[in-house]
């Protein structure tokens, strides 16, 4: 009877905790902070570039806290889409120095040429090899000098050429051919155009000015007609691509030190959310001169029971940090790219001892939400739930079929002012704070506890007694 009574007791202990935890809703009162989403309503997929509070308040590394909802309080599909660096092409103008060869040949391209460069190497004239009396005002071919002066650099990149009609003229139509060479002996086909301008009643003119090919290093260039007229062009510009990289926006954070593990080390707690991809250091305005390492302790178990926990600096970087005044002008060390790490905390140890303490600057590219907004407005971006499971999808399941340019082109959603919830249920802003539900349950064991000690005592208690009077 005794041991059945105890395993009643067992069995009720154990089975309390679980039913003093009842299941909890996915719904925005589960978060503790909370960004409502504003949406022109016209578009079904929107973007948010993910704000700076996103990742001081949402309590897991993978951002797995992350919930989209409606007015209505229902999940929307998202997606989370990390930055890339955008490339723009810009194009410069430069100007071709042209030379019309004259004659009256059946096919340009297959006369020799006549060559005279200057002491420089640059190209002075060209002329076609023709016979006796069979020389003509008649332009038949252009050859252009796109060196732009410098003989011995790299020849620029060209990609388009662009003509003006020579002064007086205002329509034309005839389809050119273009050439290149390198040395004006040999000569390789680069593209074809049908130029043309078209001037109404009005004097409105239509215009196709423009021959473009695959860019390529361009030196000297040939230009022969397949139909139409051959004239000397007033003026031709060559178009030079350039690539400029936009790198994405950054964000950053500048945190305070306190005492390490070690009396040489500082600790720098950051959130949990920030996986810093640059760090540096910020100091007064004294001149310092730090080498250190930064990195992380790495937890460890102790030798034998009863011994307290052993923690380990794990170095990730190397550097010399420094602010410095010199000649009236100010030297600092810049950010310095770091191996993705997810820490709590960030150490700094000095390779000798300091009093000084200098601010620990964090930078990292914000991810990009992408969600589908197919309920109702207004939305609202809810985060800061260290028990939440990862809700994002790949970016097919949200935006099926678009691409990399049209998700770039997606409406902007503007996020309106952070608002902070506490109750039942939530995370606070410390990763390691005890939700209120764990501490229900925690209490419901102690009780459960206290509840055995005081069965067994009086189980003891009578055994004692009994043992008693069965001796006398």
């Amino acid at each position: 009877m005794k041991q059945h009574c105890l395993s009643a007791l067992l069995a009720a202990s154990l089975a309390l905790p679980c039913a003093a935890q009842p299941a909890q809703d996915d719904t925005p009162a589960a978060y503790t902070h909370l960004l409502p989403l504003a949406v022109s309503g016209k578009q079904s997929v929107v973007q948010l570039r993910l704000p700076h509070a996103v990742y001081l308040h949402a309590r897991s590394p993978d951002l797995n806290d992350l919930r989209v909802f409606d007015a209505s309080g229902a999940p929307q599909p998202f997606a989370l889409r990390q930055p890339e660096t955008e490339s723009h092409i810009s194009h410069s103008s430069l100007n071709v120095r042209i030379f019309p060869l004259r004659g009256n040949p059946a096919d340009p391209s297959q006369v020799g040429l006549d060559v005279s460069t200057g002491s420089d190497g640059r190209l002075l004239s060209v002329r076609m090899r023709t016979e006796p009396g069979e020389r003509s005002s008649r332009v038949s071919a252009l050859v252009l000098d796109l060196r732009q002066g410098l003989v011995h650099e790299p020849p620029p990149l060209i990609d388009a050429l662009r003509f003006t009609l020579p002064t007086g003229r205002q329509s034309y139509t005839g389809q050119v051919w273009l050439e290149a060479s390198d040395d004006l002996k040999t000569w390789e086909a680069v593209g074809t155009a049908e130029l043309s301008w078209l001037v109404n009643s009005d004097t409105e003119t239509l215009s196709n000015d423009r021959l473009e090919f695959t860019a390529r290093p361009l030196r000297y260039a040939r230009l022969t007609w397949r139909s139409g007229e051959p004239v000397e062009f007033a003026h031709i510009s060559a178009e030079s691509p350039s690539r400029h990289d936009a790198p994405p926006p950054v964000e950053q954070l500048l945190v305070q030190p306190a005492t390490g593990k070690l009396p040489q080390d500082l600790v720098y707690a950051t959130p949990p959310a920030i996986v810093a991809q640059k760090i540096g250091l910020q100091f007064g305005e004294a001149s310092v001169v730090m080498p250190a390492a930064l990195g992380a302790y790495r937890e460890l178990a102790p030798r034998q029971i009863g011994q307290s926990t052993r923690f380990l600096f794990e170095p990730q970087i190397n550097a010399t940090f420094y602010h410095i005044v010199q000649d009236g002008k100010t030297r600092t060390s810049g950010d310095i790219a770091v191996p993705p790490l997810r820490t709590s905390q960030w150490v700094l140890r000095p390779q000798t001892p300091s009093a000084l303490k200098p601010v620990l600057r964090l930078s990292w590219e914000p991810a990009t939400l992408i969600f589908f907004a197919g309920g109702k407005a207004p939305y609202t971006l809810a985060f800061g739930n260290a028990t939440a499971a990862a809700a994002a999808r790949d970016v097919a399941q949200v935006a099926p079929g678009f691409s990399t340019a049209e998700l770039r082109a997606l409406e902007q959603a503007s996020a309106g002012a952070l608002r902070q919830q506490s109750g039942i249920g939530l995370r606070g802003s410390d990763a390691s704070a005890t939700s209120v539900s764990a501490q229900r349950r925690l209490l419901v064991l102690w009780g459960a506890l206290l509840l055995g000690v005081a069965a067994v005592a009086y189980i003891v208690w009578k055994l004692i007694r009994q043992a008693r009077h069965g001796g006398a």
